[in-house]
This record gives C-alpha cells, sequence and structure tokens, in this order.
C-alpha cells in the first residue's frame, strides 16, 4: 500500500496528504482486499441456508445498504464539481468508484438471495429516514455547499455506516460477511478524507462550525433513526445498539461537534 515504494514516514506533510488522495494510493489499498473475490466475496464461499424470517431481514437490511450508498455515490460524483483542490478531486473520484461498487455489490447479493427486481425492493422497502437524508445531502451538494455536504456525507453517514456494517460482519452469513468486510476497509478512508479535510479547514472558524453544528443537528435522528431500525433487524441487542451510537458520535466529536 505504500504506492511505488513511497516512504510515507518520510514525506512531508503536504506531499503525504497528496499522496494518500491519489488513485495510486487507492489502487494499491483495494488490490489487497478484492483481489479474488467476485461482487465483493469469494468464489467459493458457500451459500448459508434461511429460514423465511431470517431472509426477509437481511432483504430488508440489504436494501436500506443500498439507500445509503447510492446516497454517497451520488453524493461523492456531485462534490467533484465543488471540491476545493486537485487533490481533494482526485480522491473524491476514486470515492466514487468505491460507493459504485458498494451499491455494486449490495445489489448482487440481493439478487443471490432471490430478489429478482432489486430496484423495485430497494425502493419498496427504504426506511424514510434514509431516504430524507439522502434527499438533504444532495442539496447540500447541489447548493454548492461545500463543507455542509462532507460533512453530512463523509463524516455523518460514513461513521454511522461503518459503525453498523462492523457490528453486521461479526454475525453475518458467511457471503454477507465478506462482502460487509470489503465496504468497511474502504469506508476508514473515506471517514479519514472527511475528518482531516474538515478539520483543516474549521480550525479558528467558530461560525462555520457553528453551522455544521446545526447540520449535525437536524441529520443526527435521521442516520441514527434508520441505522437503529437495521440493527434491530439483525438481532443487535439494545445495548449494543447504544455503544455503536456512541462510537458514531465520538466520531463526530473529534471534530469539535459535541
Amino acid at each position: 500500500m505504500s504506492g511505488g515504494g513511497a516512504d510515507l514516514h518520510g514525506m512531508d506533510p503536504e506531499v503525504f496528504r497528496e499522496h494518500v488522495r491519489s488513485f495510486q494510493f487507492w489502487l494499491d489499498a483495494v488490490e489487497g482486499y478484492l483481489e479474488g473475490t467476485e461482487y465483493g466475496h469469494r468464489p467459493g464461499t458457500p451459500e448459508a441456508r434461511f429460514d423465511p424470517r431470517e431472509l426477509d431481514r437481511l432483504v430488508t437490511v440489504l436494501c436500506n445498504y443500498c439507500v445509503g450508498e447510492t446516497a454517497a455515490l451520488e453524493g461523492a460524483g456531485g462534490l467533484i464539481a465543488i471540491a476545493p483542490n486537485r487533490a481533494s478531486k482526485v480522491f473524491l473520484a476514486t470515492q466514487t468508484v468505491d460507493e459504485g461498487r458498494h451499491l455494486e455489490v449490495l445489489v448482487h447479493r440481493l439478487r443471490e438471495l432471490g430478489v429478482v427486481e432489486p430496484e423495485r425492493e430497494i425502493e419498496r422497502r427504504a426506511s424514510p429516514k434514509l431516504v430524507h437524508f439522502k434527499r438533504r445531502l444532495l442539496e447540500f451538494v447541489h447548493g454548492r455547499d461545500w463543507e455542509a455536504a462532507l460533512f453530512a456525507q463523509n463524516v455523518i453517514l460514513e461513521a454511522m455506516e461503518f459503525a453498523v456494517f462492523h457490528r453486521h460482519a461479526r454475525s453475518a452469513d458467511a457471503r454477507t460477511r465478506e462482502v460487509l468486510e470489503g465496504i468497511i476497509k474502504d469506508e476508514r478512508r473515506h471517514i479519514g478524507f472527511g475528518e482531516n479535510e474538515l478539520g483543516r479547514r474549521l480550525q479558528g472558524d467558530g461560525a462555520a462550525r457553528e453551522r455544521l453544528r446545526e447540520v449535525r443537528r437536524e441529520l443526527d435522528p435521521l442516520v441514527l433513526g434508520s441505522f437503529e431500525e437495521t440493527l434491530a433487524s439483525v438481532g443487535t441487542p439494545r445495548g449494543e445498539q447504544v455503544d455503536l451510537s456512541r462510537s458514531y458520535v465520538q466520531a463526530v466529536e473529534r471534530l469539535g461537534f459535541a
């Protein structure tokens, strides 16, 4: 993952920041965990047997994951045009590819589970709160509001997805687990970009920071509510749901949005 043998520890901080946003870094990273997989899991991974209720719950959960990944796909693609510098545009191009892959593998997983018309099923089962969140995120993007859109996407949405996917992977069937583990590795990179970019831009800017606190107050209930429903669907005990919500809050508060 060193990008052609580059010594990451010896780099100037600005050169390092540009390097980790590059296509070369991205290619080296994803090759390490996608090689040998097809649609997110190894070809030989056996399919699990589900009872009808288990299957219905899993389909609902995956449909909502597709809504979140569609929001991230459209958001990342739209953010390229308003990103403030070349390195950020390049990173968002890699993130757009990541989100497209996530959506593709999740839809393929639905088909493996017997869903004949995934698009119709996603629309039917989508959480209204998550659909509302997607609409607000894209409004920020279309309004060319770089800070609010990046905050909504790469901090709020990505942090919650990271927490939920990580928990779900622990109890998931083998194929779903492999799909989620590949997505989780991408989410770490996306969250890091959002935290780094916003942390630097908001340093000493109290007005911008307060505005993003308002964005968070609006969006937190939508994201938390939709993913609490998801966690309940996969049988996560209430105490663990609280722990996951706490990990999301901590990720956001690292930027000072208490």
